[in-house]
């Protein structure tokens, strides 16, 4: 076993490359790569932090024993009494739950109450995005929530919501439509990168993800 410092250059060695299978086998060598990830998730717009969330999933895919370990700490986060902002932590479980959702499924109808918080609602977009693409029958609860964040007067929770019910294939095409004028710039990370783009453009992608679906 490594210490933490030879462990967390080796972590991030994966995440710069963003190598998720190299970070993986790791975590199959190195108990302790889970709760170590969870250190990157303290600066949110840094892409570290991104492919931090994204590698937390690919080891639930391979170690969900490991992941498992460190999900009541998530919640944690995201209770009112722990006395954060969250850190990413709606976006990590809807990650997990896309590449093992056993882990989280049964936590699935929090995310209602992660939307109604100003703190994780963008986080959550982007997590049950995330869920949503791999297991669209489960943001069925959230839907009302997820279409009334398309409204927000934060335009990055905009940008959001819109990537979200484009990446699950969901929503109402009317909704995103009212969108495609929104020329606000944001900032979204998908592919294993972070672009800069704006509100309309993303309501445009979802919508023609919908118009594929239908």
């Amino acid at each position: 076993m490594k210490n933490r410092r030879a462990l967390r250059e080796q972590i991030l060695a994966c995440l710069r490359a963003g190598d998720f299978p190299a970070l993986a086998a790791l975590a199959g060598r190195e108990p302790g790569v889970s709760a170590q990830l969870l250190r990157f998730f303290y600066e949110p717009g840094a892409l570290l932090h991104w492919r931090a969330l994204e590698g937390l999933g690919h080891v639930a895919a391979a170690h969900p024993a490991q992941v498992q370990k460190v999900i009541g700490r998530l919640l944690w986060l995201l209770n009112e009494d722990s006395g954060s902002f969250g850190w990413g932590a709606a976006a990590a479980l809807g990650e997990i739950g896309r590449h093992q959702i056993s882990l989280v499924k049964e936590i699935v109808p929090m995310f209602n109450g992660f939307l109604e918080e100003v703190f994780s609602r963008g986080p959550a977009l982007w997590g049950l995005g995330r869920l949503g693409e791999a297991h669209p029958e489960l943001l069925a609860g959230a839907l009302p929530l997820i279409e009334a964040s398309l409204g927000d007067a934060d335009p990055q929770v905009r940008a959001w919501a819109a990537w979200c019910l484009g990446k699950a294939r969901v929503g109402k095409a009317a909704a995103l439509q009212a969108l495609l004028a929104d020329d606000s710039p944001v900032r979204l990370y998908d592919g294993g990168e972070l672009h800069d783009t704006t509100v309309g453009r993303v309501a445009r992608d979802a919508l023609d993800s919908l118009e594929q679906a239908s």
